[in-house]
C-alpha cells in the first residue's frame, strides 16, 4: 500500500552498570547523587595532563552482550577520539572507537526478521546539561557525575522496515541488558537512549538512498515507534514533490507529535577521529573470549521455547516474566515444583503477571507454591443447600431463564456470577456450575 519502503537503522546508547567510570576511579552512580559534581575528578573534569585507564569492567560487560547478540569479537581494539565542541564536553572530544570496536558483525531476531548488528562499540557519556533560571536569567548548569560514565553504543544495519520491528528490536534490547545484568536501562533518567536513522525508497530499489534523517534522543518505545511513522509521513511528502529530505539530525517533540529540526547531520569526517594516544591497544586472547562466553546463562528466546515446551507457560506471560538471569532461574525451579504438584504452571505465570500472586527472589518457591495454592482452595457446599440458592436466585430472572433455555448460553455466566455473590468464598466453581446447569434443564 506504501510508495516508499522504510529503511532504517538504529543506534541505541546504553550506560553500563559499573563500579566506577569508564576511565577513572570515581563512582558510576550520576542519577542517585546526593548533589552535583559530587563524583568527579580531573580525569572526568577533562582537566589538562589527566591520564584516562580504561574500565576491565565495562569491556568485559560490552563483549558479553556482544556474544549474546551473536557478535564476533575483535581481539584487537583501541580507543579513539571523536573531536567536537559542546559545553557538556570539557576535553573538546570523546574518547569513543572508531574503526575497530569491540564488536561486530552480530544479529537479533524479531518477529520481522533478522536484524544485524553491525558494531557494539564502548566510549565515554557527556555531562548533564541542566537549564533553569537564576535571578529571574535563563541559565544553564552543568552535573559532572555523568561525565565520562561507561556507554555502550549498539548500531546496527539499515535492516528494520516498520515502526514496529524498530520497537519491538528496541525492547529486546533492554530485555537482554537487563537479563544479563549490563545495565539497567533507566529510559527516563537517560540510562538507554534511542536514535533511529530514516530514510524512504521506492520498491525495487537496492542501492540506499542518498539521505537519511537521524532522530535523535528518543527516550520512550512508544515515542521512537510514533517518530518513525511520523518522519515516513513527512518524507513521503517530501519525496512525492521530487524533493529529497534534507541530512539532518531531528528531534521529537511527544506533545506536538511531530519530528522539529536540531542540526545538519555531521559525516565522519567531521569528528576528526585519531587513535587515543594516553590509551594503548587492548589486546585480548581467545580464552578470555571464550571463558566470557561460558558465563553467559541461557538467553531469553530459547527459555520462552523451553518453558513453553516442558512447562506449557505461553510466551507472552515467559516474555514479561524474564527481567533476569536470577529471576529465570528462580523461575524454572518453580515450574518444576509445580509440576510435581500437579500446579499448572502457566496458571501459576498468569497469577504471577496479574499481581494475584506477589513474591520475590528470596522467597522460597514452596512458600510460594503454598500461597498459591491456600488462595485457589476450593470446597463443596451442601448439595441440598446450593441447590436451594440456585433455585431462588432462578426465580428473580424468570427473563434471562427463558432466553438461555431458548439458546442464550452465554448467560451461564451471568448466572455463575450471581451465585458467587451468594455463597462462601473458595466454594467450588465447578460444582456450583454443574448445579445451575442442571437446575435450568429441569
Amino acid at each position: 500500500m506504501n510508495k516508499y519502503n522504510l529503511v532504517c537503522g538504529m543506534e541505541i546508547h546504553i550506560e553500563l552498570k559499573t563500579n566506577s567510570k569508564m576511565f577513572c576511579g570515581c563512582k558510576n552512580d550520576p542519577f542517585s547523587a546526593p548533589q552535583p559534581n559530587c563524583y568527579t575528578c580531573p580525569v572526568c573534569l577533562g582537566m589538562p595532563g589527566a591520564l584516562p585507564v580504561p574500565n576491565r569492567q565495562a569491556i568485559e560487560l560490552t563483549i558479553k552482550l556482544g556474544l549474546a547478540l551473536n557478535c564476533q569479537i575483535n581481539l584487537f581494539s583501541k580507543f579513539d577520539r571523536k573531536h567536537y565542541f559542546y559545553p557538556d564536553l570539557p576535553k573538546g572530544y570523546q574518547i569513543s572507537q572508531y574503526d575497530i570496536p569491540f564488536c561486530h558483525n552480530g544479529y537479533l531476531e524479531t518477529q520481522e526478521g533478522r536484524v544485524r548488528i553491525h558494531r557494539i562499540h564502548l566510549e565515554e557519556d557527556t555531562a548533564k546539561l541542566l537549564h533553569t533560571t537564576i535571578d529571574g536569567q535563563p541559565a544553564s548548569l552543568i552535573d559532572f557525575n555523568r561525565s565520562s560514565v561507561p556507554l555502550m553504543e549498539i548500531v546496527t544495519e539499515p535492516d528494520i522496515h516498520s515502526a514496529t520491528q524498530a520497537k519491538e528490536y528496541a525492547k529486546k534490547i533492554r530485555q537482554i541488558v537487563r537479563y544479563l545484568d549490563v545495565g539497567d536501562c533507566d529510559m527516563e533518567q537517560g540510562g538507554m537512549r534511542l536514535e533511529a536513522n530514516i530514510s524512504l525508497q521506492k520498491p525495487g530499489i537496492t542501492q540506499l538512498p542518498p539521505y537519511k534523517v537521524e532522530l535523535k534522543n528518543i527516550n520512550s518505545f512508544r515515542f521512537v515507534e510514533q517518530a518513525i511513522e511520523y518522519e515516513i509521513e513527512r518524507q513521503t511528502k517530501l519525496l512525492d514533490v521530487d524533493t529529497i529530505p534534507q541530512q539532518e539530525t531531528r528531534g521529537w517533540d511527544s506533545n506536538k507529535k511531530q519530528s522539529f529540526i536540531q542540526r545538519s547531520k555531521e559525516s565522519a569526517e567531521d569528528y576528526r577521529y585519531f587513535p587515543d594516544p594516553d590509551i594503548p591497544p587492548i589486546r585480548l586472547t581467545q580464552i578470555q573470549v571464550d571463558e566470557l562466553k561460558k558465563s553467559l546463562p541461557v538467553l531469553p528466546d530459547q527459555v520462552v521455547i523451553n518453558w513453553q515446551e516442558s512447562y506449557g507457560v505461553e510466551p507472552r506471560y515467559s516474555e514479561k516474566l524474564l527481567t533476569s538471569a536470577a529471576a529465570s532461574s528462580w523461575l524454572e525451579k518453580f515450574w518444576q515444583l509445580s509440576q510435581s504438584q500437579k500446579v499448572s504452571a502457566n496458571k501459576l505465570a498468569a497469577a504471577l503477571i496479574n499481581k494475584q500472586l506477589k513474591f520475590n527472589l528470596e522467597q522460597s518457591v514452596n512458600e510460594i507454591l503454598a500461597q498459591y495454592q491456600k488462595q485457589n482452595q476450593t470446597t463443596n457446599m451442601d448439595e441440598s443447600e446450593l441447590q436451594i440458592t440456585i433455585e431462588k436466585l432462578l426465580a428473580q430472572f424468570p427473563k434471562e431463564v427463558g432466553r438461555y433455555q431458548a439458546g442464550e448460553k452465554k448467560l451461564l455466566g451471568f448466572f455463575i456470577g450471581q451465585i458467587k455473590k451468594q455463597v462462601r468464598s473458595g466454594a467450588d466453581v465447578k460444582q456450583i456450575t454443574q448445579t445451575i446447569i442442571k437446575s435450568l434443564q429441569n
